[in-house]
């Protein structure tokens, strides 16, 4: 088990059944890839599963060279360095503030942080910053969203000079709060405000452990203590809304409404990139079927106390 995600350490183990949940079907988020022994696209990552041998979850720089290729082959999972993720989030806040250089200094691949407390334009607050929200699509272990560590190098990335969606949102609450009390009550409204799905289950999990980890320790770097476990419930509820298992061209739930049925052996078909450059594709799992039922995936808008269909959103 990689240093970067620990499933048996404090908080992660008292969280990992929130952790683990599918808001949509209220089961269990499923592997929807045959990267481990025992475990094929569609069956649930359970801790009885994780506890075992077979299946040891990792962050992909922690992955070998040969596993990190055959993941880019069929999923074209290739992670972003933090400089990028950086220059992207820049980009962002600058279209926000209305001017360049609000969280950091970029310098060739690194950047230096800004010292002096954020300042907010006219007509804007940093209320509405928190409040402004952010998606994260294919989100993989979520490097746009939370700087824990570079997910191209692994290295950890120092609180003061994360980069994050929410690493920023978290910097302007400790500028702005001086009680424990409405410090929780904004840092939960910050989580609340950034979305992000992913398509394979177990960087999906990842992810949530990022954001989990992030608040345990922004919570201890402000207030040299450890979240309450009623603060980590309700974090890790949110989290478990906001990054979800997604097919992202269909918005559903992966391998709903689909029939996989094997082809025969010289059945004309559509040739994909991978055949045509000689590659075999084994992204999608040849079964006779799947899940038939088409099961569009589930968000919450926290502010409206609801959930809705995501498709609704995307077409509005």
């Amino acid at each position: 088990m990689s240093d970067l995600i620990d499933l048996k350490s404090h908080p992660v183990s008292v969280s990992l059944n929130l952790l683990l949940k599918d808001r949509t079907t209220e089961k269990n988020i499923i592997f929807a890839t045959d990267a481990y022994d025992g475990v094929d696209f569609t069956t649930p990552i359970t801790k009885k599963i994780l506890s075992g041998n077979s299946v040891d979850i990792r962050p992909r720089v922690s992955k070998s060279m040969e596993e990190q290729a055959l993941r880019t082959r069929k999923k074209a999972e290739v992670f972003t360095p933090s400089w990028i993720c950086n220059k992207m989030n820049n980009h962002c806040d600058t279209e926000w503030f209305g001017r360049e250089n609000v969280f950091n200094v970029e310098q060739d691949h690194e950047w230096i942080p800004t010292e002096d407390k954020i300042e907010f334009p006219d007509g804007k607050s940093w209320k509405d910053y928190i409040d402004s929200k952010r998606l994260e699509i294919t989100c993989g272990e979520a490097p746009y969203l939370v700087s824990r560590y570079d997910a191209a190098t692994g290295e950890i990335i120092p609180i003061h000079n994360r980069i994050g969606i929410l690493d920023r949102k978290l910097r302007i609450i400790n500028e702005n709060t001086q009680t424990r009390k409405t410090w929780n009550q904004w840092v939960y409204r910050a989580f609340e405000s950034v979305y992000g799905y992913e398509y394979q289950g177990d960087n999906l999990l990842i992810a949530r452990i990022n954001l989990l980890e992030t608040f345990c320790e922004y919570t201890q770097d402000r207030w040299n203590g450890e979240p309450t476990d009623s603060s980590l419930k309700r974090i890790a509820d949110i989290i478990s809304w906001n990054l979800w298992q997604m097919d992202g061209i269909k918005g559903v739930v992966p391998y709903t409404g689909t029939v996989c049925e094997p082809k025969a052996e010289n059945e004309p078909h559509q040739m994909t990139m991978f055949e045509i450059m000689g590659i075999a594709d084994e992204s999608e799992p040849e079964l006779e079927e799947v899940l038939p039922e088409t099961i569009d995936c589930k968000i919450y808008d926290w502010r409206e106390d609801k959930s809705v269909m995501y498709k609704s959103i995307k077409e509005g």
